[in-house]
């Protein structure tokens, strides 16, 4: 199991990239093979590392579909071999350790 963070967003188009970021979260939804969690910086993919990768290439490519000339995509992987890897566990582990 992998856990993907990816952050997409064009370049020249202003300062309001929510639109494109909205686009981007859509189409990893719609495709359905992957978990997604939206956060404030980051869209957070879990699932196989391929389809993860593949998820992640369509939110990019989705940009250039909604008009974008160039767009910038940082995609950070975690992908856990020797246990069940979970974004759920990864919070959970840490939150422990606060109290």
């Amino acid at each position: 199991m992998a856990i993907i963070a990816i952050s997409t967003a064009p370049a020249g188009v202003g300062s309001g990239l929510s639109k494109y970021v909205a686009q981007a979260v859509s189409i990893a939804r719609e495709d359905g093979r992957v978990k997604v969690q939206l956060g404030s910086m980051f869209t957070t993919l879990e699932g196989n590392l391929d389809d993860c990768l593949d998820v992640a290439k369509q939110m990019h490519e989705s940009l250039f579909k909604a008009g974008a000339q160039r767009v910038g995509t940082v995609i950070k992987i975690d992908d856990r071999r020797d246990k069940n890897l979970t974004m759920t566990g990864k919070i959970e582990s840490v939150e422990s350790k606060l109290k």
